[in-house]
């Protein structure tokens, strides 16, 4: 199940408390600055602005951090001196991982996310030597706490244009082609669903199992260590968790 990874961050950013909320909240101030420099401060008319609000609410990120960060980079050019970096690289077992990062020092960063795949078994690879194994998405998740009758979801979201929907006991996640994912997410929002995670983002073709218990564990470590770095803020993974 794609959402998984996704999965384990929300409940991160929902059950963070003191230093690591602070760190969370900084990493959502980044992703509000980066999109209001791509495509200006109104919600309205910049989706990923939109999107990144919401799960900024989600995360229980004060809707007055959420004001101030959008003013701050609307109005002083904050975050200009971060950049996106993507790395990619294998996990225990085989395991495909993009890491998607927001940096003020390449070299850094990079430094720290070989090493963080060098001591759990994996091995950091050069552009586009996982990526293939992804393929962009839409991806809407909703917690199967808030919403836990799947058929009502199930046909909301076909009928609005989604592609697919699976779940499992804690999440739902539905997923569309790119560029059906802002009429479904619109048309769902409008009926009222609230989403734990909203984004076009990689999602894998295939997915690869780990029946080691000792990969399993190192690969559950390698994700925590990379999504516990500041200049973190997505791990797109192809592990197929029993």
């Amino acid at each position: 199940m794609s959402g998984h990874s996704k999965w384990s961050n929300i409940k991160r950013r929902k059950g963070a408390v003191d230093a690591e909320r602070a760190q969370i909240f900084t990493k959502l101030g980044r992703e509000i600055a980066l999109a209001v420099r791509h495509g200006g401060a109104d919600p309205m008319s910049n989706r990923t602005l939109r999107d990144v609000i919401a799960r900024a609410k989600a995360s229980n990120m004060p809707n007055d951090n959420i004001s101030r960060s959008i003013a701050k980079a609307a109005g002083a050019g904050e975050g200009d001196n971060f950049e996106e970096a993507v790395y990619e690289g294998y996990g225990p077992g085989g395991v495909a991982v993009m890491v998607r990062a927001l940096t003020d020092n390449r070299n850094r960063t990079a430094g720290d996310v070989r090493h963080y795949f060098d001591k759990y078994g994996g091995n950091l690879g050069t552009k586009g030597s996982v990526a293939f194994q992804f393929e962009t998405r839409g991806s809407l998740i909703l917690d199967r706490e808030e919403y836990d009758d799947e058929e009502a979801v199930m046909m909301a979201a076909l009928e609005a244009g989604a592609d697919d929907i699976v779940s499992d006991e804690e999440m739902i996640e539905i997923t569309t082609a790119p560029d059906d994912y802002e009429t479904v997410r619109d048309q769902l929002e409008s009926s009222g669903y609230r989403f734990a995670d909203a984004s076009l983002g990689p999602v894998p073709i295939t997915t690869v199992r780990l029946d080691d218990e000792t990969m399993r564990l190192d690969m559950e470590k390698l994700r925590d260590a990379l999504n516990a770095h500041d200049d973190v803020q997505d791990v797109f993974d192809n592990w197929e968790e029993a």
